[in-house]
């Protein structure tokens, strides 16, 4: 879940790479275990993170069906 929204981030911002700021990857880090754990419950959630890397806001929503597939590797 942290690599997709690294590479999600890298794509909406003109391919920023936020992995050599580990503040930022702490950061993300723990808003993707907070939503991991409420897809448990529920089967959408929203990563959301202020001033996330330079000063710029990261925000994206994500399915149980789309994490699922996404850790299916895993899962195996």
């Amino acid at each position: 879940l942290v690599e997709f929204c690294v590479q999600d981030f890298k794509r909406k911002n003109r391919g920023m790479d936020l992995t050599t700021n580990a503040r930022a990857l702490r950061r993300l880090r723990t808003q993707c275990e907070r939503a991991k754990r409420t897809l448990s419950s529920s089967t959408q959630a929203t990563i959301e993170l202020d001033s996330l890397y330079e000063g710029i806001d990261y925000s994206v929503a994500i399915s149980r069906a789309r994490f699922e597939e996404l850790c299916a590797d895993y899962f195996r």
